[in-house]
This record gives C-alpha cells, structure tokens and sequence, in this order.
C-alpha cells in the first residue's frame, strides 16, 4: 500500500535540458554535445532558456511550480549563477508549492565536487549523481572520467551538502558477476545514498556501443544472467529498506521519491527548456505533446523567434489516457481503473481481467497496479492492454 496520490492539477514541473558533456559515454544516446570550446553559445543558450521559459509561463498562465529539474548531458558543468538565474525567472513566473524540489544531476569529478556548494546555493536541493560504478575496470569500459575514489569523495561531500541525493548505477555489464554487483551496491549503501536508480546496460544501435556490438566486440550478459542481476537487485535493494517505487527508482522513504518524475509519472504537466526537451501542457487548445529543437543552434534561433518547439502535437483523450498508463504502471501507485476504463478495459472480462486473474496485475483501492511478478514482464503487459 502507498500513500495517498496527490492531484497535481494547477501545479506544473519544470525540465531544463542542458547538453553539454566532458566526454561522450559509448552507451549514451541522449541529446548531448562535447563541452569544450562553446562558452559563448553557452551564454546564448542559459538566454534563450530563460526566455523560453517565460513565454511557455504566457501561454499556460498562472500555476504552482511542482518541481524543477536540471538534466542533461552533465548540468553540473552549468555555471552556478546561470542554475540561479533559471530558478529565479521559474520562481518569478509561477510559486512554488512548500519545499520545492530542485534536482541536478551531477558527474562525481573532483572538478565538479568543488561546484557542489556553489550550486546549493544557487537552489540546487536534490543531487543526482551518475557515478555509473564503482569498480574502476568498469568505469574505463563505461567511459566514464571518473575513479572509484573520485566518486567517493565527490559522494562525500554531496552528502555534506545537499538535503537530498541520489546515485545511478549500471549493471548487467559484460563479465560482470553476481558478487561484484552486491558489493557496488553495498558501496552505494555505506556513503548514505537514499535514493538509487540502478539501469540494466542496453544497447543503442546509435552509440558506440552499438556499432561495437554490430562488429562483434562487445558481448553483453546473456538473458539468464541479465535476469538474475535483475532479480539480485530487487533482493538487495529491498532487503536494505529500499522500495522500488518505479521500475528503476528505489528509494528507502516516501520522502526520498523524486518527486519531479513522480509529477510526471502521474500525468502532471510540465515544461520542457532546452535543446530536445519534451514538455506535457494544457492549453487552450487542449493538452500538448511539444519537443524542443534538438540542434542547440536551432533551439536559440527558435526561441528569439517564438517557435521553440520542432514538434507541438494535440494530444485527444485516448492518446492521453494511454500514456498515463504507459507511465503509471511503472510506479507502485499504478493508474486508477477509471483511466483504463475510458480506453474500454475492463476488470470482469478482456486483457485486464486476464492479467489480474494470471497474477501480473493487481486491483486495490481503485487502481490498477503491477505485481511483484509483473513488474519485470511489464513491456508484455502494455503491449497486451493497449494493442
């Protein structure tokens, strides 16, 4: 059972994508650019953020800011003044709900360690850090520029400086064992992280990664053993007190759910600002679907223009009430049986009521929810409610 589902009408989230990277990872498929060499456009584009953000606040008009998000690419690289220049135009525009969360994922670097102060400052309250692993071996695999013992101290003196924080991990490596994977998270549990997001590796054809696997170099963990990673760990995580609240997201309190992907995960609206943001908004013409221009360049000449988006597509109720499943069955809230219902599903016959009666759905007090056994078979699952 978990807490009551608060309603998140009026209220709006707010992402900031910001694209810049010391370095590429080889599995990363996400809208990023190297770093080096484009203060300038940097400038430009912390301008054409805040801009951005204040035309989409016109166009929905007044609403409580839920969340704020800095995501990327590595945000931590952001210069602190411009994190506090954002939060300043957001919490202009729209007031913020009592102790707003603001969420920034951070590379544990010993350079970027030494921005940590600078960015609470700024507003930052939640850190959240890509330290991927904490085997060396594996961090050179993984591309990482960080050590193991950078990523120690960098957690360190996060945990010095932020109310919250956060670790994502990667596993299901090639040649990773069973045993390695406890103790990376054992680590995990030592430096007093709350909050841990562990990914298994996939493969993007796009990546590095993917044309290595293409040619034959890299052979990743075969489905049993990827299976019982995943199993290990559940099992861990949960015997550490963590509740994997999402899929992905285990958190050891209600308190130390992020509460921006719960806003989210909940169908709440929220504005995307940078370059290949999404954004989920109601307006006059109903709810959109909007992407950002990805091209950085593209997304700066858009906004002085007023046309920030590459796509603003109306969303009908059924395209809505899809995604709301899409996005809730990760969680432990699950969806209410009345969204499901809209999209003519019911719990007394049909593809719902054979998943509740086969044990990978579950129904109590009004929504519908993934069991223990159907979480992991969940892509089967959507696929079978909403083909």
């Amino acid at each position: 059972m978990t807490d009551l589902v608060p309603d998140t009408d009026g209220q709006v989230a707010l992402y900031v994508h910001w694209p810049y990277c010391a370095r590429i990872c080889p599995y990363c498929d996400f809208n990023v650019v190297r770093d080096r060499g484009r203060a300038v456009e940097q400038t430009q584009l912390v301008d054409a953020i805040v801009r951005d953000i204040e035309a989409q606040a016109e166009r929905i008009g007044s609403r409580k800011l839920a969340s704020v998000f800095f995501g990327g690419g590595t945000p931590s690289l952001m210069a602190p003044e411009a994190v506090a220049r954002v939060l300043e135009t957001a919490t202009g525009l729209f007031a913020p709900i009592a102790d707003m969360e603001v969420s920034l994922e951070a590379n544990p670097t010993d350079a970027e360690a030494g921005r940590y102060a600078a960015l609470a400052e700024a507003g930052v309250t939640r850190l959240s850090m890509g330290i991927q692993s904490f085997d060396d071996a594996a961090l050179k695999f993984l591309g990482r520029d960080h050590s193991a013992g950078s990523a120690r101290r960098a957690a360190q003196t996060a945990a010095r400086i932020f109310p919250r924080l956060s670790i994502d991990l990667i596993y299901a490596r090639p040649d990773q064992t069973i045993a390695d994977w406890k103790v990376e998270l054992g680590t995990a549990f030592d430096l007093g992280f709350e909050h841990i997001s562990p990914y298994q590796l996939t493969i993007e054809s796009t990546t590095a990664f993917g044309r290595a696997f293409a040619r034959g170099q890299l052979v990743p963990p075969d489905e049993d053993m990827a299976i019982a990673l995943y199993e290990t760990t559940q099992e861990v995580l949960e015997g550490a007190g963590f509740e994997a609240y999402e899929i992905s997201n285990h958190a050891r309190t209600v308190a130390a759910r992020s509460r921006h992907n719960l806003h989210v995960w909940r169908g709440g609206d929220y504005i995307g600002a940078g370059p290949g943001a999404h954004g989920r908004l109601i307006t006059d013409q109903g709810r959109a679907a909007t992407v950002s221009h990805r091209k950085i360049s593209d997304y700066i000449e858009g906004v002085a223009q007023n046309r920030p988006w590459a796509e603003h597509q109306l969303m009908d109720a059924c395209d809505a009430d899809e995604e709301r499943v899409l996005l809730g069955l990760r969680t432990v809230e699950g969806v209410p049986l009345s969204v499901l219902s809209r999209l003519g599903l019911s719990a007394n016959d049909g593809p719902l009521s054979d998943m509740l009666s086969e044990g990978f759905l579950q129904y109590e007090g009004g929504r519908i929810r993934a069991t223990r056994e159907g979480r992991p078979v969940l892509d089967s699952i959507l696929k079978r409610l909403l083909t």
